[in-house]
């Protein structure tokens, strides 16, 4: 048995069963080959499990083949939600928490359940896993020495003024959350704020059609500008004072390092095209020549 598994779980004479206490689990954000063992073993072992979503965290625990009974815990019952696992753990019960995917806390309810843990004494574990912030900062190729994850920008327009100005002077990389049907427009407005700087487009994080489109803030704003992306989407930029975009980027400069990340010579072509604004049948042939030099 693990220091962890030790930590989590206390014997009896028969079996193992958790401590009593909350267990807030990230869970797979598309592919559920990154479930944890440990994750799954207390979700197995909980007498109960809260969740953002019935139907969606039934649907998943199904595939896992664990039957438990599912209470409710969203944006607008949390506090309620605290009151009641407090009562359980009280008498004794192990309780776990799952958002509908990733990490609780993170864009995801449990904050309140954690400050209610704390405030009335309540052992808790976080259980860690898949973050599609983090996991899209890296895909993104720009400094990850210091990254400032901002969540989904609000709706509302002074709030939203707010933040984008408070990300102007931050100093590292920049991740945020948006739907797929205002990345166009949230990438014009990011421009006409920050300036042009780098910028990467990553969406379907772990799933079959995961895709991370690098630019600058003018090119993917310019390319998405008519045709949203599909699915769920991360934007990531560059911090004040860190990669500023670099207008003068040659073709063949771009067509290599699209290469050599493993990208192939009809889509390398066709972004390169797109970002330098030159003739696809240019970069085309450009990037057959480089690749067979490579």
């Amino acid at each position: 048995m693990t220091e962890n598994t030790e930590k989590t779980f206390e014997k009896t004479e028969k079996t193992e069963r958790l401590k009593p206490g909350l267990y807030l689990c990230a869970t797979p954000i598309g592919n559920m080959g990154d479930m944890t063992d440990r994750v799954r073993n207390t979700l197995s072992a909980a007498d109960v499990i809260f969740c953002e979503d019935t139907r969606n965290s039934g649907s998943m625990l199904s595939r896992l083949g664990i039957k438990k009974r599912l209470e409710s815990c969203h944006a607008h019952n949390e506090e309620a939600a605290a009151e009641r696992i407090a009562e359980l753990v009280a008498g004794g019960r192990a309780v776990a928490y799952i958002s509908d995917a990733g990490m609780p806390c993170i864009a995801d309810p449990g904050e309140r359940l954690v400050r209610a843990c704390i405030e009335r004494g309540i052992r808790f574990e976080v259980l860690p896993g898949a973050s599609a912030g983090l996991t899209a900062a890296i895909m993104s190729g720009l400094p990850t020495g210091r990254i400032y994850f901002a969540g989904f920008l609000p709706r509302e327009n002074r709030e939203r003024t707010e933040l984008i100005a408070e990300i102007k002077r931050i100093r590292a990389t920049v991740a945020v959350y948006e739907s797929p049907y205002r990345v166009g427009a949230t990438f014009a407005e990011l421009l006409s704020v920050l300036g042009d700087r780098r910028a990467a487009l990553v969406r379907e994080i772990t799933k079959l059609y995961e895709e991370t489109v690098r630019g600058t803030l003018s090119t993917l704003a310019e390319r998405y500008k008519d045709e949203p992306p599909k699915g769920e989407c991360v934007i990531v930029i560059s911090g004040e004072g860190g990669e500023e975009a670099s207008p003068a980027e040659s073709l063949d400069g771009m067509l290599e390092r699209l290469l050599c990340d493993g990208m192939s010579v009809k889509d390398a072509a066709k972004q390169a095209a797109l970002l330098l604004d030159v003739p696809k049948s240019e970069a085309y042939s450009r990037a057959n020549e480089i690749k067979e030099t490579l």
